[in-house]
């Protein structure tokens, strides 16, 4: 993302990622395109009296405030002003905001379930990611500071965020990668499984068209988007141009403009249940509705990039990870569940 080199997203998720944690694909679905998570109920030195603030949520004991969740939404509804439609501009808004509360809730869940299992992260390890931050971005203290400030960030709150991201990413390590094991038949079977394709398909063009919902949509809302999804998928088969169908109907506000275009897909880059779908397609192949972050989905295959299967030994650890990586989306998707059936979880918004 080229622009987000002095937001306080991009910063965020670079902490992330010189965190030397393991980074599960699912991960990448509770954290993946969106600003830095600041929900959570410890005392922040951000954090206004409640008082002067709405509640979103309450997530066991802890709160999550308008403010929290505005500040995760600023960056993100920049798109929405492209919208010409008052009506529909309003429609996505409402969605992205529960959208983006629900993943602060799982956020919180997470952050709360790792400090009950005594799990920390020093200021040590905070510091170390600050300095590879800056060091990645080319950015000193001041330039830092700076680039938060733009954001409504203060360096001690950002701090914090940078603590809790970390934390989040530790709990997914300690708490439930033990879970997850791959065996060498594992690998085996899906070696011979590729291997009575002729090819293999290395990547995809792939494009699609979101048609948002909110978390647990009502039965009207789903069977809207059903229908919705249905259509697109029907005037593509006739003939209609995928680009224009996604132009028009997708609610991705990242992609609408360029025709649905997520451009060239490699295995183990997209959600697990994505990839066994889109890399069973053809060429020219549309497909939908599927489920998935956000809403419903439809797929189209613009283009495959084929190469021969190589010997066993060569993919065997390209494999194991492929496997190990859907495991642990599984694992992620089932504990969130988990915490969320064992938690009290109350969204007033």
């Amino acid at each position: 993302m080229p622009r987000a080199r002095s937001s306080a997203r991009a910063l965020l998720l670079a902490a992330v990622a010189c965190a030397g944690l393991a980074t599960p694909a699912l991960a990448q679905q509770l954290q993946g395109d969106k600003g830095p998570a600041v929900g959570g109920g410890e005392k922040r030195a951000t954090r206004t009296a409640l008082v002067l603030d709405r509640v979103a949520a309450v997530v066991n004991d802890s709160v999550i405030l308008t403010s929290e969740l505005d500040a995760r939404l600023a960056p993100l509804t920049a798109g929405l002003a492209n919208i010409n439609d008052e009506r529909e501009r309003a429609r996505r808004g409402e969605q992205l905001r529960s959208q983006q509360l629900d993943e602060m809730i799982s956020e919180e869940l997470v952050v709360q379930e790792a400090r009950k299992s005594k799990l920390n992260v020093d200021d040590k390890e905070v510091s170390a990611a600050l300095a590879e931050i800056k060091q990645q971005n080319g950015l000193d203290d001041t330039q830092l500071a700076a680039a938060l400030a733009q954001q409504g960030y203060s360096m001690q709150a950002y701090r914090k965020e940078v603590e809790r991201q970390l934390l989040h990413r530790r709990a997914i390590n300690m708490l439930v990668r033990p879970r997850v094991t791959v065996t060498d038949e594992d690998v085996r079977v899906r070696y011979d499984t590729m291997s009575r394709r002729s090819a293999a398909v290395s990547k995809v063009r792939l494009k699609h068209a979101l048609l948002s919902l909110p978390p647990n949509p009502s039965n009207e809302l789903l069977a809207e988007a059903k229908s919705k999804a249905a259509a697109i998928v029907e005037a593509v088969r006739g003939g209609a141009s995928f680009d224009d169908q996604a132009r028009q109907y997708s609610d991705d506000i990242n992609t609408r403009d360029s025709g649905g275009d997520l451009g060239w897909i490699e295995r183990g880059s997209i959600a697990t249940e994505w990839e066994v779908i889109v890399f069973s397609m053809e060429e020219g192949e549309v497909r939908g509705p599927v489920s998935g972050p956000g809403g419903l989905h439809v797929f189209y295959v613009e283009e495959l990039a084929k190469s021969d299967l190589e010997e066993f030994d060569a993919v065997k650890e390209q494999l194991q990870s492929e496997i190990y990586r859907e495991e642990m989306d599984k694992e992620i998707t089932a504990w969130l569940q988990e915490l969320r059936d064992k938690a009290f979880i109350d969204r007033k918004i």
